[in-house]
């Protein structure tokens, strides 16, 4: 049997002068899987999704990770590029600061840049690229490390509907070459019914699970997905837990 990529168990976070920011909370994350953390803003979905990257200890409880140092990668709202350096120069980062000779992290990051549409553009500054192309380059940073964990935290809240549309098929085809677990953030109902294997929802915060909705669809999506019954089936039954845990009280 696969060991979980990662677990929560019975966790609980306080932040001083706010009180509980989450929990009490226990969430298992397989190998493989795609996962979607929804609910009202400020029910602490985001740190779920740190406890579960190891970038946040919890209060009270246990977290579990079975990825070892290097197998985890998070992608944040904002592309986080440093400026004064290319995107190849970015994506190449942390493969130099784990050890990489020089040469041979240039050459992955080129590939990695190419995986996600940006061939070519490797000597371009942060400023030099679209919204759109600077969150590709941080995806490109992501997947550079071959992570078995890939951690989203709302990457494409900035971006227009089509663009959003375009990195989240991108994405899955990412994942289908490599099958990292992935846990993303994300307020968008349908983002999470299409990206997601299985949907777990928070109540207002503390956030606690509301429930979960599973999408038993092929991954990556068929084209015209967005048309099927099963889509509109798990947005209307996940809108439906969100008003419910809306309701919960803390």
């Amino acid at each position: 049997m696969v060991s979980p990529t990662a677990a929560l168990q019975e966790v609980e976070v306080d932040y001083q002068g706010r009180g509980r920011a989450l929990g009490p909370l226990s969430l298992t994350i397989e190998a493989g899987e795609i996962v979607a953390l929804v609910g009202p803003s400020g029910c602490g979905k985001s740190t779920a999704l740190r406890l579960l990257a190891g970038l946040e200890p919890a209060t009270r409880g246990q977290v579990h990770r079975a990825v070892g140092r290097g197998e985890t990668s998070v992608v944040f709202q904002a592309p986080t590029l440093a400026p004064w350096m290319s995107a190849a120069a970015n994506v190449a980062l942390p493969l130099e600061l784990a050890g990489t000779p020089r040469p041979e992290a240039r050459a992955r990051a080129a590939e990695a840049l190419a995986r996600v549409g940006l061939a070519g553009v490797g000597e371009s500054r942060p400023a030099q690229l679209s919204g759109g192309m600077a969150m590709r380059a941080s995806l490109a940073r992501a997947l550079v490390t071959r992570p078995r964990l890939l951690m989203l935290d709302e990457p494409f809240a900035a971006l227009d509907e089509i663009t959003r549309r375009t990195l989240a098929d991108d994405v899955l085809h990412l994942w289908s070459e490599t099958r990292p677990a992935i846990v993303f953030v994300t307020h968008n109902v349908e983002e999470a019914a299409y990206m997601a294997s299985r949907i777990v929802v928070l109540t207002r915060g503390p956030g606690r699970i509301a429930g979960e909705v599973r999408v038993d669809a092929p991954l990556p999506r068929p084209p015209g997905f967005r048309a099927w019954p099963v889509f509109a089936e798990a947005a209307e039954a996940v809108s439906g837990l969100l008003a419910a845990g809306s309701e919960a009280v803390a």
